[in-house]
C-alpha cells in the first residue's frame, strides 16, 4: 500500500532531475524562461488508472512515480511548475470514455500517462486520438493496442507479445513442465496474455478455461486442474482473482507451480492468498528496483518503500511529457516531441516505433519467497 510517510528528497533526487533535462538535440528552455512569467502555459499532465477498487495498488503505484518525476521538474522550474490530473478510472473500462472526454476539455492538460490498463486504454484511447493528446501507458500491455493507427499512442515498457512468450519458456525450460493448464479472466488484457502462451505452449497444455473478475469460488476450476495432471498453471488476470484461485487449489492438495504475469505482482496478491502464495512465479516486462538505484533511494525516500510494479515505469512516461513541456511543447506539439525521443530514462533507452511501442524491451522473473516479491532474474 501506499505510504503517507514525506521525507525531504535526497541528493538522488537532485541526481535523476539533472538526467531528466531534455532529450536528444533537444531545447530545454522552458516556457517561463523563454518568455517570462505571462509566456508560462500553467501545463497539466494527467494520470489516468485505477486509483481505487480492487486494482488501485498498481494504479497507486504508477501515481507514485509520476509524482516523483513531477517533483523534480517542479523543483528546476519553480516560476512554471507542471502540476497533476488525477483521472481514477478504477480499473472499469466503462468509466474510460467519460475520464477521457474530462482530460481532452481541460485544454491545460498536455499529455497523459496511462491509461494503466489495457481494456481501458481500448475504449479511451480513440478519443484521445482524435483530439491529438499524447497517452504514454506505463503498463497497458495488450498487443493489439499498438495496431489500431492511434497516433497519439505510445507504450514504455514490452507487450504481451514479449511477455507470453517469455512465460511459456520459463514454464517449459525453467520449471520443466510437460502439464500446464491454463486459465483467463477473460478481459483484454488476462486473455490476450494467456491466449499468446496457450499458443505458444502447444501440445503440453493439458486443460484451459476461463473465470470472471469479482469472482471468489473457483471451485469448478480447481477441479478440472486437479483432475488434468497438470504441475503448472498458468493465470492470466489480476491479483483480487489470483489469490483466492490459488488458496483453493492449495487446499484440495494440488502441488504444481503457479504462473502469473504483471497484473498479479502486487503485494495484496500476498496478502490475500497468505502461504498459498510462497512459490508463485511472477513474469513482468518491469525492471527489479535495484537496476535504477538512484530511482529506488529517491522513491524510497519519499514513500518509505522500494519502488514497486510499474512506479519506474511511471516516472519515466511522465518525464518524457515533462521533457516536452520543458522544451516549450504544447497539445499540438507534443506527439511529433515523443515520437522523436530518444534518452536514458531510468527504466530503459526510452523510444518508441513506428506503432508507439518501446524500443527496449525487457522481461523479469519474479518468484514468492517468504511472504516478499523477489527478481530471480531476467528472461532472455
Amino acid at each position: 500500500m501506499r505510504s503517507t510517510l514525506k521525507f525531504a528528497v535526497p541528493l538522488a533526487v537532485a541526481a535523476l532531475a539533472l538526467g531528466a533535462c531534455g532529450t536528444k538535440g533537444g531545447d530545454t528552455t522552458t516556457p517561463a524562461a523563454s518568455g517570462g512569467a505571462a509566456a508560462c502555459g500553467n501545463y497539466k499532465i494527467g494520470m489516468f488508472g485505477a486509483l481505487t477498487g480492487p486494482n488501485a495498488n498498481l494504479g497507486i503505484y504508477i501515481q507514485n512515480g509520476v509524482n516523483l518525476a513531477l517533483d523534480d521538474y517542479n523543483k528546476k522550474h519553480a516560476d512554471c511548475k507542471v502540476t497533476l490530473e488525477n483521472y481514477d478510472s478504477q480499473g472499469d473500462p466503462t468509466q474510460a470514455p467519460a475520464l477521457a472526454k474530462k482530460a481532452i476539455d481541460d485544454k491545460k492538460v498536455v499529455g497523459i500517462v496511462g491509461p494503466a490498463f489495457s481494456g481501458e486504454s481500448k475504449a479511451a484511447d480513440p478519443a484521445f486520438n482524435e483530439a491529438g493528446l499524447v497517452t504514454i501507458t506505463p503498463s497497458a500491455t495488450n498487443p493489439k493496442l499498438a495496431d489500431n493507427g492511434w497516433k497519439t499512442f505510445f507504450r514504455a515498457l514490452g507487450n504481451d507479445a514479449t511477455q507470453g512468450p517469455a512465460a511459456a519458456k520459463y514454464i517449459k525450460d525453467t520449471l520443466k513442465s510437460t502439464k500446464t493448464f491454463v486459465i483467463d479472466d477473460a478481459s483484454e488484457y488476462g486473455k490476450g496474455l494467456a491466449d499468446i502462451v496457450r499458443q505458444d505452449l502447444g501440445s503440453q497444455v493439458v486443460g484451459n478455461d476461463t473465470i470472471q473478475q469479482k469472482q471468489t469460488d473457483f471451485s469448478a476450476s480447481v477441479t478440472k486442474v486437479t483432475s488434468s495432471g497438470a504441475d503448472a498453471l498458468f493465470f492470466g488476470g489480476y491479483s483480487p482473482e489470483a489469490a483466492p484461485m490459488i488458496k483453493q487449489l492449495r487446499d484440495a492438495g494440488w502441488k504444481g507451480t503457479f504462473v502469473v504475469a504483471d497484473g498479479v505482482k502486487d503485494q495484496s496478491f500476498i496478502d490475500n492468498a497468505k502461504e498459498a502464495a510462497e512459490g508463485t512465479i511472477i513474469t513482468c516486462p518491469c525492471v527489479p528496483p535495484d537496476v535504477a538505484p538512484a530511482f529506488q533511494a529517491a522513491y524510497k525516500a519519499k514513500y518509505n518503500e522500494d519502488p514497486n510494479t510499474y512506479s519506474g515505469e511511471g516516472y519515466d512516461s511522465a518525464t518524457i511529457l515533462l521533457d516536452g513541456i520543458a522544451a516549450g511543447k504544447d497539445r499540438a506539439s507534443m506527439v511529433d516531441f515523443v515520437k522523436a525521443y530518444d534518452k536514458k530514462g531510468v527504466t530503459k533507452q526510452l523510444k518508441f516505433d513506428a506503432k508507439g511501442e518501446s524500443a527496449d524491451i525487457k522481461v523479469f522473473a519474479y518468484k514468492v519467497e517468504n511472504g516478499k516479491i523477489v527478481s530471480v532474474g531476467e528472461i532472455k
